[in-house]
This record gives structure tokens, sequence and C-alpha cells, in this order.
């Protein structure tokens, strides 16, 4: 029976391209590794994490992230994510999250989960707006 329990971790590699740039996001004027590029980025390393320790029929959801963009990156240049559970309270799970380009910290994270029933959440998504 999986289990999640504080410690479970994982790490992503990914290659800025210009589909992840700033300009492409419309989120600033510069070719650089954007914010919500960036947010992706780290929610995809918590998922990660969670690979395997949640129960068949269920799967998380992200409900809150507070992220500090430290630092930009050029396109063409690695970043690497770290993402570790640090408090599990019930069906809530909270992860500390950093990341790295080839030079340095370029962004951290606090980032909230919640464990849900696929099923029971796909059906309350499909009744709204009817």
């Amino acid at each position: 029976m999986p289990e999640l329990t504080p410690g479970l971790s994982a790490g992503l590699e990914h290659l800025v391209s210009a589909d992840d740039a700033a300009t492409n996001w419309g989120s600033g004027l510069l070719p650089v590794f954007s914010t919500p590029a960036l947010v992706g980025l780290m929610e995809a390393t918590a998922v990660q994490a969670l690979e395997g320790h949640i129960q068949p029929g269920q799967t998380s959801v992200g409900t809150h992230m507070d992220v500090r963009h430290l630092a930009a990156t050029p396109v063409g240049m690695k970043v690497r994510t770290s993402a570790v559970l640090i408090v599990v309270e019930g069906r809530k799970l909270t992860f500390k999250i950093q990341a790295w380009d080839e030079v340095e910290m370029i962004g951290e994270a606090n980032h909230e989960r919640f464990v849900v029933d696929e099923d029971r959440f796909m059906t309350r998504v499909k009744t709204k707006g009817k």
C-alpha cells in the first residue's frame, strides 16, 4: 500500500526553450525563462515526487503556490528543480521546491497539493455550468 510521508522527493531537469520564454507566455518582453514556465516545472516536480505513493484511483491537485523567481535564465540553459514533501496533514500536502540554472538558484516555492478521488473530482468539475 502506497504511503505519503515527509521526505518524499523528486528532481527534474529542463532545457529552456523559446516556448518557455516570457515573450511567448506574455509575462514579459525579454527572451528569458518565464515565471509561468518556472511555476509549471516546479509543480511537475512535486507531482513526480508523489508517483507511486498515491492510492489507485486518486491523484493530487495543486491548490496554492507561493513562489519567488530570483534570477533570470536565458533560453538554451538547463534548469533543474528539486521538490521535497515537508508536511502531510490528512489529504493536504506541502512541498518545498527549489530551482537552479547552471549558475545559481533561480527560484524557490512552498506548494500545497490535495489528494483527491479522481472520479469524484471529475464528476464535480463536469457539473459546473449546468
